[in-house]
């Protein structure tokens, strides 16, 4: 039986669908790839097989191939789908949603601050999940008992911005293979604490699960522990004791811009999961600690905004590009700082 790897990427608050690649055995019989596949991937059934390949998502020695590909001996196979549906029943709720874009295949949606992108954990009720439910309901995707429909990646429950939902099974599986292989473009905007010295910049280290804190992340710079994450940043403004950066995700890993910006000692301002929530910079003076607080309750989540996001329409072809304005919490902490400065007499 030919060995295989499972690799399920993670996006940025868990992983959205499965990655296998399989080296195939050198006495391998020729066999349809779609009876291959299922008899090997556990879970895995020929009609998901086969969704996969209609996407162009089965690669064989780096070309796409069709079902009824023959596998032949050392044949190196890479598919990826999404998760088989569980057992969850999803309660449609009319939610409204922020629609940027919408069309038969895909819609584009600007995710609010505090909203929780699928149930679990606690929320099984009010989630985005939940909105798409009841907003698709008539489309044939969007089923009671899918907990991921149409999702091809998340943001995180405090983080605000752009986000593309998939309309169609096709779109769902050509839209996930653009994320895995990276070609997705998206751009976030983050207030850090700090004047972040250089002006622009590469993080590079593998973030995993904390061994001290299982809710949090943590970069492993040396070692096979976590997963290997790249992120880009650049400065656009720099306000006295913080710093408005953009911040290019070249991988997507769960909390990757909070975990690295707090790597090289830059925490987004006001995440209380990575030590924004204190006073990281400044004076000692009580005015000063008034205003911080003050920028707190105003923005009362990580300074964290999906502001662009472009992809590859699965159906067009089309490069499709979005950019979002920075939502109103997070514009005011801006806004306070910036005024702070201009007028500041420490």
């Amino acid at each position: 039986m030919s060995d295989y790897i499972e690799e399920n990427d993670e996006l940025e608050d868990g992983g959205m669908y499965e990655h296998y690649r399989l080296a195939v055995d050198p006495g391998q019989k020729a066999i349809r790839i779609d009876k291959f596949l299922s008899n090997r991937i556990e879970n895995a059934s020929r009609s998901r097989i086969q969704s996969a390949a209609d996407a162009g998502n089965i690669l064989v020695n780096g070309e796409a191939v069709k079902s009824n590909y023959k596998v032949k001996p050392n044949d190196d196979i890479q598919i990826v789908m999404d998760y088989p549906r569980r057992e969850l029943k999803i309660i449609a709720e009319d939610i409204p949603l922020n629609i940027v874009f919408e069309d038969d295949h895909l819609v584009v949606i600007n995710k609010p601050p505090g909203l929780v992108v699928h149930p679990g954990h606690g929320n099984y009720s009010g989630t985005l999940v939940n909105a798409l439910a009841w907003y698709f309901k008539d489309l044939p995707l969007f089923n009671s008992e899918d907990p991921r429909p149409g999702l091809v990646h998340r943001i995180d429950k405090d983080t605000s911005g752009l986000m593309v939902v998939a309309k169609t099974e096709q779109a769902k599986n050509r839209l996930a293979l653009q994320f895995f292989e990276k070609t997705t473009e998206r751009r976030y905007q983050a207030l850090v604490w700090g004047s972040v010295k250089e002006d622009e910049g590469t993080i590079t280290g593998n973030i995993g699960r904390s061994l001290k804190n299982r809710q949090v992340f943590t970069v492993f710079p040396e070692g096979d522990y976590g997963k290997h994450a790249v992120t880009h940043y650049k400065v656009l403004r720099r306000i006295g004791y913080v710093s408005l950066v953009e911040c290019r995700l070249e991988t997507g890993r769960t909390h990757q811009i909070r975990v690295h910006m707090k790597y090289i000692n830059h925490p987004l301002f006001n995440d209380a999961n990575y030590g924004g929530d204190q006073i990281l910079r400044g004076t000692t003076f009580t005015k000063y600690k008034q205003f911080v607080h003050n920028c707190f309750k105003v923005l009362p989540r990580q300074a964290l905004h999906a502001k662009t996001l472009g992809f590859v329409h699965p159906a067009t072809g089309e490069k499709m590009q979005f950019n979002s304005e920075i939502p109103d919490d997070m514009q005011q902490a801006i806004d306070k700082w910036e005024n702070y400065i201009a007028n500041r007499n420490d």
